[in-house]
């Protein structure tokens, strides 16, 4: 069955168009400038893998836990409107929580496999554009993993939450170049990669678990690949353009941080969007966690 009819919204809401802007730079200097940049680009040829022969799909997931994390992860755990909940609807929150998040690193892996091609694009580096080759094949295997592993197994995919849609456009009609990486490399993978480790930490699940460490493993890759591209530039600005891109950061951290609130898997467990937000706000697990996550914005 197609993705498209398992989605929560109607399947003319699920194409998403609109005009970005790239310069387009070649560079006739062959000889590569980051002798670190060549090794993660080898590294990158050497830890490729195949999403349909490197995991065990054969296996299994419950229907109501599928990646069998510990409650302790789950949203409201332990706040009085979690204990309001009845046992089916706490199953339901335990589901959905899990099929809202994945669903996010899909399309967030759609939006790296573009903002990697990007990057080719318009890099002027040529190792950067070697380096970001290696990149788009990986997001391409991570889209092809993500999208198998929802539609076969959890059986459902949430459109792209509002916030995670802003902050790619937003990276994507940037001219130059940096705003890619920043928007992409040091924000989204930066925190997707803790949210990675939190699966990693927790999950139980054979199948989620291998998904998760091949595609971490790539990830941390391209984290890398960010800062190593960035550190040279960077020095090389004004006082205002890096207050530019301090600025972009920051309204993309807002972004993000609203990406978690999910209004639209509250409305559908039929629970008010404002009353969970409310108990997440002090929720002792739900800070804990942010505060890891946010951990990983660095200049």
């Amino acid at each position: 069955m197609s993705t498209l009819y398992r989605y929560v919204l109607p399947v003319e809401e699920t194409h998403w168009r609109f005009e970005g802007r790239a310069e387009t730079t070649f560079s006739w200097d062959y000889d590569a400038g980051s002798e670190d940049l060549l090794k993660l680009y080898a590294k990158g040829k050497q830890q490729q893998w195949d999403a349909e022969s490197r995991i065990d799909w054969s296996l299994e997931v419950d229907p109501e836990d599928p990646m069998q994390m510990d409650d302790s992860v789950v949203p409201l755990f332990g706040t009085p409107l979690w204990q309001r909940l009845s046992r089916t609807q706490q199953a339901d929150l335990r589901y959905h929580s899990q099929v809202f998040n994945l669903s996010q690193f899909l399309h967030g892996e759609q939006g790296a496999l573009i903002c990697a091609a990007r990057i080719v694009q318009d890099v002027p580096a040529i190792e950067s554009k070697f380096y970001a080759a290696t990149q788009v094949m990986d997001e391409a295997r991570h889209v092809e993993a993500f999208r198998r592993l929802l539609t076969e197994k959890f059986r459902f995919v949430y459109p792209i939450s509002r916030p995670l849609q802003v902050l790619i456009e937003q990276a994507l009609t940037d001219r130059r170049w940096d705003f890619t990486y920043l928007g992409m490399q040091v924000l989204i993978e930066g925190l997707a990669l803790v949210a990675f480790q939190r699966i990693r930490d927790y999950s139980k699940n054979d199948l989620c678990r291998q998904v998760n460490a091949y595609v971490m493993q790539d990830e941390a890759r391209h984290v890398a690949f960010g800062r190593l591209a960035l550190r040279d530039y960077y020095p090389q600005l004004s006082e205002v353009e890096r207050r530019e891109r301090e600025e972009f950061v920051i309204e993309g951290s807002h972004h993000l941080r609203e990406r978690f609130n999910s209004p639209e898997m509250w409305e559908r467990l039929g629970i008010d969007p404002k009353d969970a937000l409310a108990e997440l706000e002090g929720s002792e697990g739900q800070i804990r966690f942010r505060k890891r996550l946010f951990s990983r914005i660095v200049p």
